[in-house]
């Protein structure tokens, strides 16, 4: 017997920006911001599926490398990554990097 289908969990898109590295967040305009917050999110397969073909557009024009869906879970009104990587990646590193102190 096949498992049931799992439900749908809301997405965003993330890649990095080409020319610096930044953790982006794919917006309902088509800009890329450095907060998750600002990200479009999208509920369902449809949405889905058109927030990644936007976002490879955006991958094939050079703007960004590394896309991804990612899921997210409200937060305070607000969403947040669901996963602890990811919302370790989108507030940047743990530790001072070289030159940071």
């Amino acid at each position: 017997m096949a498992k049931p289908a799992r439900p749908f969990k809301p997405v965003i898109a993330t890649a990095n920006d080409l020319a610096s590295g930044a953790v982006l967040f794919r917006t309902a305009g088509g800009a890329w911001a450095r907060a998750p917050r600002e990200a479009e999110v999208a509920e369902n397969d449809q949405e889905a599926a058109a927030l990644l073909a936007a976002g490879e557009r955006d991958v094939a024009g050079n703007k960004v490398v590394d896309l991804a869906l990612i899921p997210v879970e409200r937060e305070d009104g607000g969403w947040r990554p669901a996963e602890l990587r990811e919302r370790i990646r989108a507030a940047g590193p743990t530790i001072d990097l070289p030159g940071q102190a």
